[in-house]
Order: C-alpha cells, then sequence, then structure tokens
C-alpha cells in the first residue's frame, strides 16, 4: 500500500509543479522612486510562465490604464494575466512581460502639464523605463517593446508613440481620448481643469501641439509614417468614437498605414477585454522573426 501511495503523491506534485510552471506572476504594488514627480509612483507587472525558471530575455508591453483606475486596472477589471496566458497557450500571441504603471495619483494622466510643472511623461521616459527594463529581463531593442491603453491611456499610448516611435514598434490605442481638437478646445480643457490657473497663449499653443493626436499627426515627417505599426479600435457606441474617426481620416489622408476597428459595444471593460487578445497578437507580430 506504501508504494502506490508514495506514487501517487510523487504525480500529484509533479502535476502541481507542472501548473505552478505555466502560471506567470503579477506584481500589482510595486513602487520606483521619481526625482521628477518627488514621490515613489507605483506600478504593476506581469511576468510570463517559466519567467523565473529561465535565463531569456523578454519582449515587453507597456499598457495604460484610463482615468479613474491605476496600476491594478488592468489586472483587476481587465484581467490581463488570464488573457495573456490563454494567448501564449493557444500560440496566438508570444510570451511578454507587461508593465502597467499608475497614472492616477497626484496630476491624473500620462501628459506633462501645460506649465511643466507635473512632468508624468518625462517620469515614464526618462526613470519608469529604464528602471523596470534595467530590473527585468526585458529586450531593449524598438522592436521589442509596444505600448497600448484604453481611454485616457489610448490617449497616452498615441502621444508617447507619435512623441517617441523610435522606441516602440506598435502602439494600440483603445478607445482612445484623443486630445483637444483645436486651440479654443486647448484653452476651454484647461481652465475647466484649472479655473484658477492663468496660462499664457505660448503655454497653450506648446501643450495643444504636444497633447492633440490629430494635430501630432498632421506633423508626422514623410520618413517616419512607417516608423510605428498602428491598431486603432473603438465601440461603434463609445463617446470617444468622434476622435477617433477623426484620427482614422487624418492618417489616411497622411498616408500613414494603421489598422482601424469599429466593433459593436461601448466603453466599457467587457469591450477592452475583448480587445486585448488582438492587441497581444498584433504586437507578436513585431516580435516574432519571418
Amino acid at each position: 500500500m506504501k508504494k502506490p501511495f508514495l506514487l501517487a503523491v510523487t504525480a500529484l506534485l509533479f502535476t502541481a509543479h507542472l501548473l505552478s510552471a505555466q502560471s506567470g506572476k503579477v506584481f500589482d504594488n510595486l513602487s520606483v522612486p521619481s526625482k521628477i514627480l518627488k514621490s515613489d509612483r507605483k506600478f504593476a507587472i506581469y511576468l510570463p510562465p517559466n519567467y523565473e525558471t529561465s535565463q531569456r530575455t523578454y519582449p515587453v508591453l507597456y499598457l495604460l490604464h484610463g482615468a479613474g483606475d491605476d496600476q491594478t486596472g488592468w489586472v483587476q477589471f481587465g484581467e490581463v494575466q488570464q488573457i495573456a496566458e490563454k494567448a501564449f497557450s493557444e500560440g496566438t500571441a508570444t510570451p511578454m512581460i507587461i508593465v502597467m504603471p499608475d497614472a492616477n495619483t497626484g496630476t491624473r494622466g500620462y501628459a506633462n502639464d501645460a506649465k511643466n510643472e507635473w512632468r508624468y511623461e518625462d517620469f515614464f521616459f526618462q526613470e519608469l523605463m529604464p528602471y523596470v527594463e534595467k530590473t527585468y529581463r526585458i529586450k531593449t531593442e524598438k522592436r521589442f517593446r509596444a505600448i497600448a491603453g484604453l481611454s485616457m491611456g489610448g490617449g497616452g499610448s498615441f502621444t508617447y508613440a507619435l512623441h517617441h516611435p523610435e522606441l516602440f514598434s506598435s502602439a494600440c490605442p483603445l478607445s482612445a481620448a484623443t486630445g483637444p481638437l483645436t486651440l479654443e478646445d486647448t484653452k476651454a480643457n484647461l481652465k475647466r481643469a484649472k479655473p484658477d490657473v492663468t496660462y499664457t497663449d505660448a503655454e497653450i499653443e506648446a501643450y495643444y501641439k504636444r497633447q492633440s493626436v490629430l494635430e501630432l499627426i498632421n506633423s508626422v515627417p514623410d520618413d517616419r509614417k512607417k516608423a510605428v505599426r498602428w491598431y486603432i479600435d473603438c465601440g461603434d457606441d463609445d463617446f470617444l468614437y468622434e476622435g477617433n474617426a477623426l484620427v482614422h481620416i487624418a492618417m489616411r489622408k497622411k498616408e500613414i498605414p494603421h489598422e482601424f476597428r469599429i466593433h459593436d459595444g461601448g466603453h466599457t471593460w467587457t469591450y477592452w477585454r475583448k480587445a486585448l487578445p488582438t492587441v497581444l497578437s498584433f504586437i507578436s507580430d513585431a516580435f516574432h522573426q519571418y
């Protein structure tokens, strides 16, 4: 009786080990010290299956949350671990590290503010990205780096990839906030956000040129039209549909290659969970060798 019992226990332990090895890990309460923002900034990270037992380096996706969420949004509501590992196991995406920063503490958003006093974008590129790519086994070439996000994070995906096309192989804005359409919109938005602050015309114009996705697209040099692979997705019932449609039209006129998808749905986590597998597959096309 003892031998069969030991064999059964051994089999169970081996099965448990295999299941453990097939699952990645999420850490959603990590932080990095920021001199730029004068605070510790939280981030979450997903490490793919076998990360801890291998020595290989991995591609990276920076996945940005929307307004009102924080670094845990894609973990809790987006179910990023389950969706990613299903894609990996089915072969529709390649294993990758996913970094999810918090842009909800202090001043909300991924941009430097109009007076350049709150410099979140500078923090992202000068502190967060170097920190995680030094701390974790991340491939640092452009080809193996992608960015995506929803709503406010979709806007961040647009502006970050347009500001730094040399850093990202792919960008996937979902239901994106595309920024002000005109200088007057910019002035009104800034006034509404901080009614007690006075901005100069130069500050308003600089902010508009930096944060308007349409303005950035119209300013893309001819030799950079193909610098980033674009996948843009928005629901047909989404209140941000107009901005995304205008961006698509501007890209067509500018002859910037991109994928533009409209699906049934609104501004909801149900929509974004359905969109994420396609995003992972799209960015994996740049990670692969053909």
